[in-house]
């Protein structure tokens, strides 16, 4: 795996006593994306750090799946909780600008990289805990929903969903899976069709989200979850974890190229390019 940078913990305060030497900290740090890893927990804390709303570009997905990968190969990293340094939005899904008068080999290029990091983060032998504290459409809707347990700010003005249908586009087969295994068939049935977007209680309520704390609880709260997840035993719950999850990963594997191919040939439909550039002007009147 590629090394990590080291960064060192400021200096022992005078309130701390003599002798007791602070946990290493290895922290790294790319354009979009913060981690870093408290070897005496083994938790590292990922945040999103790509203004204004933690887009999923395609520079983004691929930091996004090196980090993880890095994580994934340290030995000394056993969870991750993944979370927005931005406030108010944890991530606003795909960058439309990556879909929208693009090259076939540029769709192409995106979507293996969207591919990617859904195959990494469903797939992870780590434990992996999402702290929503903001809104979540989308492609964000899917990052959350591919980690073990979703925790999310109690506060009704942040909605999270696959909203797809609004924008014209087809939330893809592997989306609805993950969305159908987190809240069941009819809810996921009727929330994609809609392109529902969810405000938290009432995600609290179908199940989208675990659990809801306030705001200022967030980060902690998602501390505590990650030790009880981590008291068990590694092995078990990671031989658990796949055997629920492999028949999902396994259908993406599979039909990986036939999805590529599938987006591709939709994304540059002129219909679907026509109400995306739609959609972006309405975002530029909204600034």
């Amino acid at each position: 795996p590629p090394a990590w940078d080291r960064a060192t913990r400021p200096p022992p305060s005078p309130l701390q006593p003599a002798g007791l030497p602070l946990a290493p900290c290895r922290s790294f740090s790319n354009n979009k994306i913060q981690v870093e890893l408290d070897e005496s927990s083994g938790v590292a804390m990922m945040k999103f750090k790509s203004p204004p709303v933690n887009s999923l570009s395609l520079e983004f997905l691929t930091e996004f799946s090196i980090s993880l990968e890095k994580l994934e190969n340290d030995r000394a990293c056993r969870g991750v909780i993944i979370t927005s340094a931005l406030p108010k939005i944890f991530s606003s899904g795909l960058d439309i600008t990556e879909m929208c008068g693009k090259s076939m080999e540029h769709y192409a290029e995106f979507w293996r990289a969207v591919q990617e990091l859904w195959l990494r983060l469903y797939g992870s032998n780590m434990v992996t805990v999402a702290a929503v504290n903001g809104s979540s459409p989308a492609g964000g809707c899917l990052v959350a929903l591919s980690c073990d347990y979703r925790i999310m700010a109690e506060n009704p003005k942040f909605s999270i969903g696959l909203n797809e249908a609004q924008l014209g586009i087809v939330a893809p087969f592997w989306f609805k899976d993950t969305f159908v295994n987190a809240v069941g068939h009819r809810i996921a049935e009727r929330s994609l069709q809609l392109g529902s977007l969810h405000p938290a209680p009432e995600a609290h309520k179908l199940g989208l989200v675990d659990e809801l704390v306030p705001e200022e609880k967030l980060l902690e709260k998602a501390a505590a979850v990650m030790a009880q997840w981590l008291a068990l035993p590694d092995h078990a719950r990671q031989l658990t974890k796949t055997m629920m999850r492999k028949a999902v990963l396994d259908r993406l594997v599979a039909h990986r190229e036939e999805d590529i191919k599938n987006f591709i040939t939709f994304i540059s439909k002129e219909s679907i390019q026509k109400s995306l550039r739609m959609y972006m002007e309405m975002l530029k009147k909204k600034k």
